[in-house]
């Protein structure tokens, strides 16, 4: 029998690396949206997002340097595609 569950994109080692609870939040909030099936995308996490923009770049940068969350995508207009790496790549 066949199952349709999926593995969740998170992995707890997010709390290991001494992140910002801003950055940890961000992650969380983007394996929530992946997992919903929702495109990974600038506007659909600030439509999540309970910050500042400030913030949100702040930690996505932090996320991008740890090469936890990586850009696949950007038309330079706010319109960028992200993509959660797997945890052996992180940093």
């Amino acid at each position: 029998m066949e199952s349709d569950h999926k593995t969740p994109s998170r992995d707890q080692r997010i709390f290991d690396l001494k992140l910002s609870k801003e950055t940890i939040s961000l992650y969380l909030l983007c394996c929530g949206i992946k997992d919903a099936g929702v495109t990974l995308t600038t506007k659909n996490i600030l439509e999540r997002w309970n910050s500042s923009e400030e913030v949100f770049q702040k930690a996505m940068k932090e996320l991008e340097d740890r090469n936890i969350i990586s850009r696949i995508l950007s038309d330079g207009d706010k319109n960028d595609v992200f993509q959660i790496k797997d945890v052996h790549g992180w940093r």
